[in-house]
């Protein structure tokens, strides 16, 4: 039995309700999926659940959907932060894709000293965050946030979101562990914080140090390691 394709959209979602998809969702279903009018397609828009469909319109540049049914309601997600400092395209265009699959809510580039990249396609990581979403079946799609410094963010973090910093050799640092509540993972770049960044990092009341373990992890191995470990009950 083929696969259901399951698509975001940006619309609401009502029952018998018609809406229309994207040129480049048209091209995708019609000559990549090889679908057709009356084929089925699951949609969600982080918002309404998730929701069948029947294709009612497909040409090549134009898609539209007939809303048959709910599948699910929308339901809490997880309100877990990851911020990293960024790194070369390939690699935080992974850790984009897999941070959306742990169930991050929120992914925020960040630039510090030694951030090993210069620009972001901020689209092309809304893509990735979004086509991630689709394949992993969660409901909503991440924020992917412009980077920031790493001063502007601390000096503007919200009350109540402890924010876990990985800081392999810190004194203090203790190992990470499940949480349950709203919180974030902080990962630094390649080399890792400097002196001063470390300084700042401490004076902050919401920054907990810990480690990821006994081995110091590429910076996008720590980013996925984090996630996983701060949602898992064996952690706790």
């Amino acid at each position: 039995m083929p696969t259901i394709p399951r698509l975001f959209v940006d619309q609401p979602l009502n029952p018998s309700a018609d809406i229309a998809g994207t040129a480049g969702q048209a091209h995708y279903l019609g000559s990549v999926m090889r679908r057709a009018v009356g084929d089925e397609v699951c949609v969600f828009n982080g918002r309404d659940g998730e929701w069948r469909t029947r294709i009612s319109v497909l040409r090549r540049d134009r898609i539209a959907f007939h809303l048959e049914a709910q599948l699910r309601p929308q339901a809490p997600e997880d309100d877990l932060w990851l911020l990293f400092a960024l790194l070369k395209r390939d690699t935080t265009d992974l850790v984009v894709e897999k941070a959306t699959e742990l169930g991050a809510s929120v992914i925020q580039p960040v630039i510090t000293d030694r951030t090993n990249a210069g620009r972001v396609n901020e689209a092309r990581l809304l893509a990735i965050a979004t086509e991630a979403a689709e394949q992993c079946e969660r409901l909503t799609v991440p924020d992917v946030r412009t980077p920031r410094q790493l001063a502007d963010l601390l000096a503007a973090w919200p009350d109540g979101r402890p924010l876990f910093t990985a800081i392999e050799r810190a004194a203090d640092a203790a190992p990470i562990r499940a949480f349950d509540g709203p919180c974030a993972l902080l990962v630094g770049p390649e080399g890792g914080f400097t002196p001063q960044e470390l300084d700042a990092l401490c004076r902050y009341q919401f920054v907990a140090p810990v480690t990821l373990g006994p081995r110091v992890l590429r910076a996008e191995t720590a980013c996925l390691v984090g996630l996983a470990l701060l949602r898992s009950p064996g952690c706790r």
